[in-house]
């Protein structure tokens, strides 16, 4: 099974003894881009009809912030062409959808309008299976056997290639930890995944989301990995703007930065005993 992991953080801070003064680099700071994150997924024996895209832009290194964008028209249309209106809440940049409608393996088409600009992008709804009630505690887990692990377990369809991204969230840990994989070498195997950390303990509850994702969006997700050091290689290559698959059909030269991407979800919750 080929793994690539990357964890979520904002900054990575550099401590270095005998330092006593903070250098600031006077960093240029590019022209704003349109941020999408649009992300369609379906927890598992839900109905799936409230969705939401966010819409923002880049920022210099230093901010803290991400401008929200307001003012576009989005719609999502499905292969029968029935479209789906994602309507801002005032002031936010987030757009919703109350009335969408998730069909697995059915190809989507998000459209958004914004400042005279048309951006588009097509992804085909991805299924996952479900995570497997049996979920095992080892208390001397982790690289050095001196953390909780936990284990989980889903059956791989073996009629078809798959991919998957699966996200860990426990409480001592800001943002979610995620995984991509695929089935190359473990095609229609019941997997398993292991997760533990160095604080967890008795009573803490892990959240775990399985998600069905596309070959594509496994390949952007292996990109970013790449681009943030985060691959293990030792001789990472130089970072660089990693494009998803939003193109903006008026301009190509302002183009947008995020995904457009439908998965099924299969959650599961444990609580360390």
């Amino acid at each position: 099974m080929k793994v690539l992991k990357i964890m979520l953080v904002p900054f990575v801070a550099l401590l270095v003894t005998g330092c006593e003064k903070v250098i600031t680099a006077d960093l240029k700071t590019a022209a704003p881009r349109l941020v999408v994150d649009a992300s369609i997924d379906w927890v598992k024996n839900t109905a799936g009809n409230e969705q939401k895209i966010v819409l923002s832009t880049t920022t210099g290194y230093y901010s803290s912030e991400f401008p929200s964008v307001s003012g576009a028209v989005i719609t999502v249309t499905n292969a029968t062409n029935t479209v789906f209106n994602f309507v801002e809440t005032p002031g936010t940049g987030q757009y919703i959808c109350s009335n969408f409608v998730p069909v697995i393996g059915q190809i989507y088409n998000l459209k958004i309008v914004l400042n005279g600009e048309t951006y588009t992008a097509s992804e085909t709804f991805t299924p996952v299976s479900k995570i497997e009630d049996n979920i095992y505690q080892n208390n001397k887990g982790g690289e050095a056997g001196d953390e909780i692990e936990i284990t989980f377990y889903y059956q791989d369809d073996a009629n078809q290639k798959n991919s998957y991204l699966n996200s860990i969230t426990q409480p001592h840990s800001v943002f979610p930890e995620l995984e991509v994989e695929d089935d190359e070498h473990t095609n229609g195997n019941l997997n398993q995944e292991s997760y533990s950390h160095e604080k967890l303990k008795t009573g803490d509850r892990v959240d775990i989301k399985l998600y069905g994702i596309s070959k594509n969006y496994y390949n952007y997700m292996f990109k970013l990995i790449v681009a943030s050091g985060n691959d293990g290689n030792p001789f990472p290559t130089i970072p660089s703007a990693v494009r998803g698959n939003i193109v903006n059909q008026t301009n190509s030269k302002n183009y947008a930065f995020g995904y457009f991407r439908l998965a099924e979800v299969a959650t599961k919750s444990y609580t360390i005993k």
